[in-house]
């Protein structure tokens, strides 16, 4: 596995300590080896020093001597920059000496934990140096993590470039919330279990809300921040894989091809959106003072990287309708943001209200709908909310839930979401990456909202206190529908 930008947060915050668990559980195999890459001066050694001491603070339970010893030995590092044609050729000379070191068969998983401004670049590189050809039995991947592309056109543009120098099979575009394992659990929540699927559709489902919400500000990604926004940043990856794992018909197997041609149905038939449907259907807001659950926190625009009158949104919320049979008539509401008042990213499917004539002449005054939440963080698990009689010679009702929570019923596990991921990509099991037609689906929804936002710049910014749900416009959204955002529980 060769990690671009061996140097930078991802791999030792996120892969490194994957990668040890992946060994823990005797899912690396002995003919594995790290060589990692980066601009930073340092030599082989250093390298191994620098990612023992950040496994003190990133691992997640303690280190095994033994099994960090024989995952150390197989770490290797060549500084590089990575627009010179130079540095690849001594990246590959230390690579065959890795094959012959630690059998690795010339095997390759390019992982280019970098800016995105460099894809296009390392892939030609590699392309030039000729190190992801696939002959004699060999395979080289190529890992690519969102953002891909800032707007359609330039995610058109990069699928262009690197399909020039990688077949679509080679290419791993992964996003690391499908690494969850209530994500990955939406589809045999639905599939395999007869009670819901034949529920799962609009004669019983009123609508959808997926929420992603962080009680955190940009920290100390303000400069990136400032020139992507919670649009770009959240909704054509995250929010719409979440929402076609959701919407999606039942694939003929779990075969890769087939669920990524269901997903990418779904996305195709998102309703195309006019500039008339971005000013009533959509809303963006930015977060000002306020206080949150760690305290008193500042404006957006007073962050550190971020201009003083920008007009990037820190919030997003849209209603979509997927136009098939399933689901006409159905809206799909969507919402990320930062600085919200708690953490939580969820997917909750109400069902119709049932009919209240049964009940008429009971003192109950409304019947509370179904409602089922897949919750994906902070804890995952999924809740079914119906209603019960409560108990004494009155007729009334409460609403009761039946919860299934990952941690209580099959044990605390610690997972960064990357280790299946990575998984997969080793054994090129491509059905949690992106096909390039799912990513240009996805930007070509958002890309009239882009250009609306662009066009006719928000004048109220900032609009939401820090600490709350959002802008009051969001509130709107729903309310005039006759409906309104599930607010989580505390819990």
């Amino acid at each position: 596995m060769i990690i671009f930008g061996a140097s930078g947060d991802l791999t030792k915050r996120k892969l490194i300590p994957s990668l040890y668990n992946l060994a823990v559980a005797n899912l690396l195999c002995q003919k594995f080896a790290i060589v990692g890459f980066a601009v930073d001066a340092m030599t082989t050694e250093v390298f191994r020093q620098q990612l023992t001491e950040d496994m003190k603070n990133f691992a997640e339970t303690p280190i095994e001597p033994k099994i960090w010893d024989w995952f150390l030995e197989r770490i290797y590092y060549i500084q590089g920059d990575f627009q010179d044609a130079g540095a690849f050729e001594r990246l590959k000379q230390q690579l065959d000496h890795v094959d012959h070191e630690h059998g690795t068969e010339g095997n390759r998983l390019h992982y280019l934990a970098v800016a995105p401004r460099f894809f296009g670049e390392i892939v030609n590189q590699l392309g030039k140096a000729s190190m992801v050809i696939q002959e004699n039995g060999q395979w080289s991947r190529v890992v690519i993590e969102k953002p891909f592309g800032h707007d359609l056109e330039s995610a058109q543009k990069l699928n262009r470039d690197i399909k020039q120098v990688l077949s679509e099979d080679q290419i791993f575009r992964i996003d690391h919330y499908l690494g969850k394992e209530t994500v990955q659990n939406i589809m045999v929540f639905r599939f395999g279990n007869s009670v819901f699927e034949p529920i799962w559709n609009r004669h019983f489902i009123d609508h959808v809300q997926i929420t992603a919400a962080e009680t955190v500000g940009v920290e100390h990604r303000g400069g990136y921040y400032d020139t992507a926004g919670a649009l770009r940043d959240m909704v054509p990856n995250h929010l719409f894989q979440l929402l076609s794992l959701t919407a999606m018909e039942p694939p003929v197997s779990f075969d890769a091809d087939a669920v990524r041609q269901e997903q990418a149905d779904v996305l195709h038939a998102i309703q195309p959106t006019s500039p008339e449907d971005v000013l009533r259907k959509m809303v963006r807001g930015q977060y000002g003072a306020g206080t949150t659950e760690e305290g008193p926190a500042v404006a957006y625009r007073a962050e550190p990287g971020v201009a003083p009158d920008s007009n990037t949104e820190t919030f997003a919320a849209l209603k979509l309708s997927i136009d098939n049979w399933r689901w006409a008539g159905v809206p799909f509401y969507l919402r990320t943001g930062k600085r919200m008042a708690q953490r939580v990213t969820e997917i909750a499917i109400q069902f119709c209200r049932p009919p209240f004539v049964l009940f008429r002449n009971t003192p109950i005054k409304n019947l509370d709908p179904n409602r089922l939440v897949i919750q994906i963080q902070p804890e995952e698990g999924i809740t079914l909310g119906f209603s019960a009689k409560l108990p004494g010679p009155v007729m009334n009702t409460g609403l009761v839930k039946m919860d299934f929570d990952y941690a209580r019923d099959f044990g605390k596990t610690y997972s960064s979401g990357y280790e299946r991921l990575l998984y997969d990509c080793m054994t090129g099991d491509a059905t949690l990456s992106q096909r390039a037609d799912m990513v240009e689906a996805g930007w070509a929804v958002i890309q009239p909202v882009l250009d609306v936002w662009k066009a006719l710049p928000e004048r109220n910014f900032p609009n939401y206190a820090s600490g709350s749900w959002g802008p009051a416009a969001a509130a709107e959204l729903m309310s005039r529908d006759g409906r309104e955002w599930r607010t989580a529980d505390p819990s």
